[in-house]
Parts: C-alpha cells; sequence; structure tokens
C-alpha cells in the first residue's frame, strides 16, 4: 500500500531543492509546490499521532488501518507499529541530547509530563545518505584530558582536573562546562576565537577550529560549542550507520539520513538549541565512558545478496538496505514477521509488475507479505524498517 508522508518543516533544515527530504518527497507527490526558501527538514512515514501517513489510494490514516487489521503487524509484534522511520536533511546543528532509558522515561514523564510528554525511549539508528557529521558518545578519556590540558582557556572553566578516576573526571569537566555562567562563557568562547586566528593550518586541523567556529556562528557563546572537545566527531560516508542507545550523548551536525526508532518524542537537551534545556537531567543519566570513533559505527549484517540489515539490540526496530542493479531482472524482497515501511532512495523499477517504484515511493508491507520488485530500469536503493522480531 503506497503512503502519502509528511515533511517537517524545522528551521535546522536543508533549503529548497538541496534538501533530500524535499525532493523525495516532490518526487512521489507530483503536486506539491517546493520552495526553495524553505527548510524541509524531516520526512515522517509511519503512524506518530503528530504526523501520521495516509494510504494513498483510500486516504486513510496509518494508524486507522492498523487499528481495523491488527493481523497487518504480525503476531510477534505488540498491538500497535511503535517505531517510526525518517529521512533528516540537516543544514544547522541539531542539540546536544540523549534519550532516556524505557523505565527514566516513565520516570520523567510522571514528573514533567508537560515537556516529556511520553513514556517511552527513544533508541535510534541514523543510516548516512550523503556525508553526515555528527558528534556521538564521549571521546577516549586521555583524549579529552589532552584537549584540557592544551587548551588553556578551556582549562580554566573546568573543575576537578586533579581527579584521577576517569569516569568521575569526566562527569565533573563534562557538567562544569555546560553549567558555566555565560559572562565567561563569552570571555572563554572569544578568546579561543582569537587563539584559532593565530596558529597554523596543521593546529587548526587538530583544534577543529572550523567545526567550532562554525557551531559559534550557528549558536554563538552557547556552552555546547565546547563539547567538540569531549564527544567524538564522525564524518559518516553513505551506508555507513550509527546507532543511539539510552543515554548516549549526541548532536546530528550536517548532512541527509534515514533515521530509525522508537516512538517517542523523549528528549533530554543541554546545548547548541534554543528550546528548553535540561543539564542536570542529562548530566545525572549519560553513560561516562570514552570510546573511540570506529566503536561507534554501527555495522549491518548480509542477510543475501542484495540485502543487509542493520540490527540494533533492541526489539523495537532494525532496517534492511537493499541494493538491486539494474542486472537483476526480478527480485522479491525477503519475507519479514512484522509490518515494515519501505522508502525508495533512488532507481526505477515496477512492483507486482504494475505499479511504479521510483525515489520517494513509500510502501506499507503487511507481514509475511512478500515484494515483488521487476523491470529495474535504473539500479534501485530502498530502506525497509520493520520490528525487530526474531
Amino acid at each position: 500500500m503506497e503512503l502519502k508522508c509528511q515533511i517537517q518543516n524545522y528551521a535546522w533544515g536543508k533549503k529548497g531543492s538541496g534538501s533530500i527530504v524535499a525532493t523525495l518527497y516532490k518526487n512521489a507527490n507530483e503536486e506539491f509546490n517546493l520552495e526553495e526558501s524553505l527548510p524541509y527538514a524531516e520526512l515522517w512515514m509511519g503512524a506518530h499521532v503528530n504526523a501520521p501517513s495516509i494510504v494513498k489510494h483510500t486516504g486513510e490514516s496509518l494508524a486507522s488501518l492498523i487499528n481495523k487489521q491488527p493481523k497487518y503487524l504480525g503476531e510477534k509484534v505488540a498491538k500497535q507499529f511503535n517505531n517510526e522511520v525518517t529521512v533528516l536533511s540537516v543544514n544547522k546543528a541539531l542539540s546536544i541530547q540523549a534519550h532516556p532509558s524505557k523505565k527514566h522515561a516513565e520516570e520523567l514523564h510522571a514528573k514533567h509530563p508537560d515537556i516529556y510528554k511520553d513514556p517511552n525511549h527513544k533508541p535510534e539508528l541514523a543510516i548516512a545518505l550523503t556525508p553526515f557529521e555528527a558528534l556521538c558518545g564521549f571521546r577516549p578519556i586521555p583524549e579529552i584530558r589532552g584537549f584540557i590540558e592544551a587548551i588553556p582557556e578551556l582549562s580554566c572553566i573546568i573543575d576537578g582536573q586533579d581527579i584521577s578516576d576517569d569516569e568521575e573526571f569526566l562527569k565533573k569537566s563534562f557538567k562544569s562546562v555546560l553549567t558555566c555562567d555565560k559572562e565567561i562563557m563569552i570571555e572563554t568562547i572569544n578568546n579561543i576565537l582569537t587563539r584559532f586566528k593565530e596558529i597554523d593550518f596543521i593546529q587548526r586541523e587538530l583544534y577543529m577550529a572550523e567545526l567550532f567556529e562554525r557551531l559559534h556562528e550557528q549558536f554563538p557563546y552557547d556552552n555546547g560549542i565546547l563539547m567538540v572537545y569531549f564527544l567524538n566527531y564522525l564524518q559518516l560516508k553513505p551506508k555507513q550507520a550509527i546507532y543511539l542507545a539510552a543515554n548516549d550523548p549526541h548532536a546530528y551536525l550536517s548532512g541527509d539520513c534515514i533515521e530509525n526508532m522508537a516512538c517517542s518524542d523523549n528528549v533530554v537537551r543541554a546545548g547548541l538549541t534554543p528550546k528548553f534545556v535540561d543539564v542536570e537531567t542529562l548530566c545525572s543519566m549519560l553513560n561516562y565512558r570514552g570510546e573511540n570513533p570506529d566503536d561507534k559505527l554501527f555495522n549491518p549484517i548480509e542477510e543475501d545478496q542484495f540485502t543487509k540489515v542493520y540490527r540494533p539490540p533492541v526489539v523495537d526496530f532494525a532496517v534492511a538496505g537493499i541494493e538491486i542493479p539494474t542486472s537483476v531482472g526480478r527480485y522479491s524482497l525477503l519475507k519479514r514477521d512484522s509490518a515494515s515501511i519501505l522508502i525508495v532512495i533512488s532507481g526505477k523499477a515496477r512492483y507486482g509488475c504494475q505499479a511504479e517504484l521510483k525515489p520517494g515511493t513509500t510502501l506499507f508491507i503487511p507481514s509475511n507479505e512478500v515484494l515483488d520488485v521487476c523491470e529495474i530500469t535504473d539500479d534501485l536503493l530502498m530502506y525497509q524498517a520493520f520490528a525487530n522480531v526474531l
């Protein structure tokens, strides 16, 4: 069943036809008026109440269809289609944030339902469609200590440098940056920016001056700018992925990606945002362990010649990347035990040997149904999200 999905025009999105979100949506909905001056940030696919997908040929919401036909979900899946798949086009950094565990989400929702609006957790998987930048997880602790020692302006606002225990050192240092007085932070950032003008190219690379300056331009004098010295800076290539478990600090910086997550809006923010920040909650919940950048990459498992699946350690979701070359005359997607949502990123073909598959086509596939693809006239790249039932 082909779906009509919904776009979100957040300010951090890429503008006009520079946004994969906009071009995919336009390609599948020719009547859509794409405006070059507008930011197109997210394309939501799923049954979330804030932006429910619609079954094109009936006009019925996907949520309504599932309520009427729960068998579509599959026997192993709960009574709700409890995950969402999204395409993101990021032009401006998203907030320094983390997502609570299921138990913590329930506690936060009970105490502050106006801020944390549901009791569900929000693990996320992001798969790059274009070169994609992100801050993700804490750097190795010796690396963080090295930055603090080498940058006098940073060292001056860090409390607890004499702590030998790595976790306690990281926890205290991280919090001291995020809670630093605004006037002191302004002076600190100004001094660092001045220092960057006086050092050579190699040193600028070492201290990530370009990224620091870019974040300052987007969020002037924000405490979160200094997180470039605490969090791993990742530059993902297309098809590389990161998995964000509960309590993992992160921030998307730029690029386009497929994102799959549990159906929740629970975000605890602490910087690089005009939205509500909750530094105390964030600092109390994080995983304070240092990791190498390569350890943050999440690799898929090959299912067959054309399908690789990204399967996180949660039951909520998995994502299959499906690449079919034009040399293949026909291909049947693997049968899934749960309902799934499939989106075409590139290429052209037909399914059921009748309807057209093209960039932006989005399909809801009931559990245990097989999608047959034929007449492939351009190499296909598709992503299929489904519940992670085994």
